[in-house]
């Protein structure tokens, strides 16, 4: 690691604690060439999938993306936000796990929706009616009676 301060390689890390729930690592260093300290932070990189939209282009995976389309889905809806961030977290971990280098994104569209039909039902249709085209009223009954039926 460099010194931010003076550049040199020469550090050394004098202590190392876990930290964001044992998902980071933070290290104090001492630049043993100027004396400063630093504090450094190691995280995993984790490769998530490209993902192929339906026009069958490429885009890389936006997890800003995915917490719009929740919190849109969700809005006005009594689901508190740690909620919502477990299963965030619960769908880049199906996304990492695949091992695929790329997804389409129909299968990160029902990921979402298996997640909201968890949270809430009507964040669910909602999420539906954009996703699945609605075409008519009678689509709305029809995923509304799937609902119905699956309690």
């Amino acid at each position: 690691m460099h010194c931010p301060f003076c550049h040199t390689q020469e550090t050394k890390v004098i202590d190392s604690r876990l930290v964001g729930e044992g998902f980071q690592v933070r290290r104090r260093r001492h630049c043993q060439i100027c004396q400063e300290r630093f504090t450094t932070f190691e995280t995993a990189e984790l490769v998530i999938p490209h993902i192929v939209k339906r026009d069958s282009t490429r885009v890389p995976f936006d997890e800003d993306k995915l917490r719009r389309s929740f919190l849109k889905a969700l809005e006005k809806r009594p689901v508190s936000a740690d909620d919502i961030e477990i299963e965030i977290n619960k769908i880049l971990s199906v996304l990492r796990g695949t091992g695929e280098r790329e997804v389409s994104s129909e299968f990160v569209g029902g990921l979402v929706m298996d997640a909201l039909k968890v949270l809430d039902k009507v964040a669910y249709i909602r999420f539906a009616s954009v996703y699945l085209s609605f075409e008519n009223i009678q689509e709305f009954t029809d995923e509304i009676e799937k609902i119905k039926n699956s309690n």
